[in-house]
């Protein structure tokens, strides 16, 4: 059963889908109509799951179920990536992309292959105060918190120690 992104319960547990390019209004407003169809009639074991979706930033697609009704299964999640593979076949889109995704210095989401991050803080693309995505985030609550974080609060903070002791 959808519901609102913003009616969903905080501890619901959430997976973040990056995109590889930023989407177009047209692609958002399909995606999201996809989405809204698609987990209307998400199921588990038969039962239907509490379940929203929604488009950020152009570039990523959150979906989120209330596990306090009933617990998303194996086969159920591998639905809803099997979703998001079908989606970016038909609109030519990657939302596998696992490039670290930040905002630059006019806030448009950017993205750089992970073998490059070093270089990146190295060359000052990335600098401790850069917002980066942290798309590992499990929960709601954790997303709204944590999923838009300075790079120096991040994983990341390692290579910046590693600069300033060079």
């Amino acid at each position: 059963m959808y519901i609102p992104f913003s009616n969903i319960d905080l501890q619901s547990r959430v997976w973040i889908y990056q995109a590889n390019r930023n989407l177009t209004d047209e692609e958002t407003g399909i995606i999201t109509e996809t989405l809204k169809a698609s987990l209307d009639s998400w199921e588990a074991h038969g039962k239907k799951l509490t379940a929203s979706g929604k488009i950020f930033e152009h570039r990523f697609a959150v979906i989120a179920v209330d596990e306090r009704y009933e617990l998303p299964s194996g086969c159920s999640i591998d639905t809803s990536t099997h979703w998001f593979k079908e989606i970016g076949q038909r609109m030519n889109i990657d939302f596998f992309d696992r490039s670290m995704a930040y905002l630059d210095e006019n806030d448009e989401v950017q993205t750089i292959p992970v073998p490059k991050i070093k270089q990146a803080v190295a060359d000052e693309v990335i600098q401790p105060y850069t917002t980066i995505f942290d798309n590992q985030v499990s929960t709601k609550a954790q997303w709204m918190k944590r999923w838009k974080i300075q790079a120096s609060d991040s994983w990341l903070n390692r290579y910046f120690t590693e600069q300033t002791s060079s």
